[in-house]
């Protein structure tokens, strides 16, 4: 069924990198979810009307909150593919993170009307009326949020959507919801044992606990969450496998919503080299980062290298570092020598959350230092990196 839906609904599905394509599939999503949570919820408001069960009847508002929820999924994709304008220069994709954290915010809506109904339930308990009925409507439901479930995860994964995964998310917590709704059915008719107002605080909290966890994840790139490791790496593989490349640092990715990625990086060549060869390898780096997708701005960072002495301490201060803390590198060294001293002046890069602070880690590195260089003085700039540092990955 998915695989007829996106064959008839999304031209040209299969270039999921275009923003258009992508755009179809958040709305092929959005329009099924709204089609099959309004008849959900027609159906269940008659049930649970009929038989009087606040569980049913707060799992109907569920599927028309579920609804709505894929209206301002359709509306984030809808407003996600304007293009840029003076004020929004990098885009309306964001557009997209914001509808999934609304979704998250009804979620935990959801779960706590579903509470405060439970409760009430429990405080004063009424009969509710067992049908047939009530039984088939509740298991169609299970088995269509199911496929709803499965159909938003796959989309979802394929077009790398976290509000199409919390909608999925949502769907699963219905199929839950609903399945306990059923139990409770079941056990009050053939037990004789009232389970109605019991099972909607256990929904509840189930309900709560899942829209908490889709809140932190939707906030999480509003926010400016830390790129992904994996991409950091390839970033620093690919930049280092150019011709001249001693070093990289300095790596910032900032995320504008799915296909809007910008980022800029420090990159280390050789000072000695021709400045307009290496102005036209860092041209060739960053055309070819625009081609794959990701807008990168290099700065050139031109160090020593026919000076043995500023090779040697920039190797022994990087092997100090790491025996701090491997977290740790350094770059941009450079060295000034003076009567009775040399400054040795570099930038020293930490990790988020380090133990120690600037001040204490600067006078940890100097201590070490001049061990073997009682002349030398270090001159240290600390720096935070925005950027998952990979552990073999260590500046020239």
């Amino acid at each position: 069924m998915t695989k007829l839906l996106i064959k008839l609904f999304v031209k040209d599905h299969e270039n999921i990198k275009d923003t258009s394509v992508r755009t179809a599939y958040g709305k092929l999503s959005g329009w099924v979810g709204i089609f099959c949570n309004i008849l959900l919820c027609a159906g269940k408001f008659i049930v649970g009307f009929i038989s009087g069960s606040v569980s049913i009847t707060a799992d109907a508002a569920n599927n028309l909150s579920d609804a709505s929820s894929s209206i301002i999924s359709l509306l984030g994709f809808k407003l996600a593919e304007k293009s840029a304008d003076e004020e929004h220069p990098y885009g309306h994709a964001r557009y997209e993170y914001i509808s999934g954290f609304i979704v998250a915010v009804l979620v935990l809506v959801i779960g706590f009307e579903l509470l405060k109904g439970s409760v009430e339930k429990i405080v004063t308990p009424t009969a509710v009326e067992f049908s047939w009925v009530t039984v088939g409507v509740l298991t169609a439901s299970i088995l269509v949020k199911l496929w709803m479930m499965l159909f938003n995860m796959k989309i979802g994964k394929l077009i790398s959507s976290s509000a199409l995964e919390a909608t999925a998310a949502d769907s699963r917590n219905d199929s839950i919801s609903t399945l306990a709704v059923l139990a409770a059915t079941l056990v009050s008719h053939f037990a004789s044992v009232e389970l109605d107002g019991w099972m909607g605080i256990l929904v509840a909290a189930f309900i709560l606990y899942s829209g908490i966890n889709l809140v932190r994840d939707a906030m999480s790139p509003l926010l400016g969450k830390a790129p992904d490791p994996e991409m950091v790496e390839d970033i620093r593989e690919k930049v280092m496998s150019y011709d001249g490349v001693l070093g990289t640092h300095d790596l910032m990715v900032h995320d504008y919503g799915p296909g809007r990625i910008f980022a800029s990086v420090h990159v280390e060549m050789a000072a000695e080299r021709d400045v307009l060869e290496s102005h036209d390898v860092i041209d060739n780096i960053e055309r070819d980062f625009l081609h794959q997708g990701l807008n990168l701005v290099v700065h050139y960072d031109p160090i020593v290298t026919s000076d043995s002495a500023v090779g040697d301490t920039r190797s022994e201060i990087n092997e100090i570092v790491k025996q701090i803390d491997e977290r740790l590198s350094i770059h941009d060294l450079r060295m000034v020598p003076g009567t009775t001293h040399t400054n040795v002046i570099f930038d020293c890069v930490v990790p988020p959350k380090f133990s120690m602070d600037e001040n204490e880690l600067k006078a940890e590195i100097s201590r070490f230092v001049k061990v073997s260089h009682p002349d030398y003085f270090c001159v240290i700039t600390v720096e935070q990196s925005y950027a998952p540092i990979p552990k073999k990955a260590e500046t020239a």
